[in-house]
């Protein structure tokens, strides 16, 4: 791994990256708990309002879910009448999963409340800003990708990451 010098800039930034995004996440799942969600449940209804036609699988490495969890998060929507599980012509083992037309309100609810969200999260910041910390995040995916099958399987990063 090549190493880079270090900076108060470079020590800070994914420990503020890390920070930024479990406060997002908690903020979203506080907003989403109002309408009767969790935060679990309101990305997969978006994943799926996103991706037509989509399996449990790939819904499973959409949302970087173990297997076991994505069935029981389905098994829960299926309940409230909210998606349907199919079998897949050609592999009667596979689920296709979709939305049913009862969940089109909460997914148009889950649509305003994540607008409102960007816009309450972002009303400082400039196209310019965006830019360049979307470089910036594309480049850092893009490192982490690139690094070894250990690493990307969640094993310990290193310590200036945390």
């Amino acid at each position: 791994m090549q190493q880079q010098p270090q900076s108060a800039l470079r020590a800070g930034f994914l420990t503020e990256l890390s920070v930024a995004g479990r406060k997002m996440r908690t903020l979203f799942d506080g907003l989403v708990r109002q309408q009767g969600l969790n935060l679990s449940r309101a990305r997969l209804l978006l994943q799926l309002a996103r991706n037509e036609a989509v399996t449990q699988s790939e819904l499973a490495a959409l949302l970087e879910l173990e297997h076991p969890t994505i069935v029981r998060l389905l098994d829960g929507l299926e309940k409230q009448g909210l998606i349907r599980r199919s079998t897949m012509d050609g592999d009667r083992r596979a689920k296709q999963v979709s939305l049913m037309q009862a969940a089109e309100g909460q997914v148009a609810a889950l649509d305003e409340t994540v607008g409102a969200m960007r816009g309450l999260l972002l009303h400082d910041v400039t196209e310019e800003e965006l830019e360049v910390a979307s470089r910036v995040l594309r480049k850092l995916v893009r490192n982490i990708e690139a690094q070894s099958p250990s690493l990307r399987a969640g094993e310990a990063a290193p310590e200036e990451a945390r």
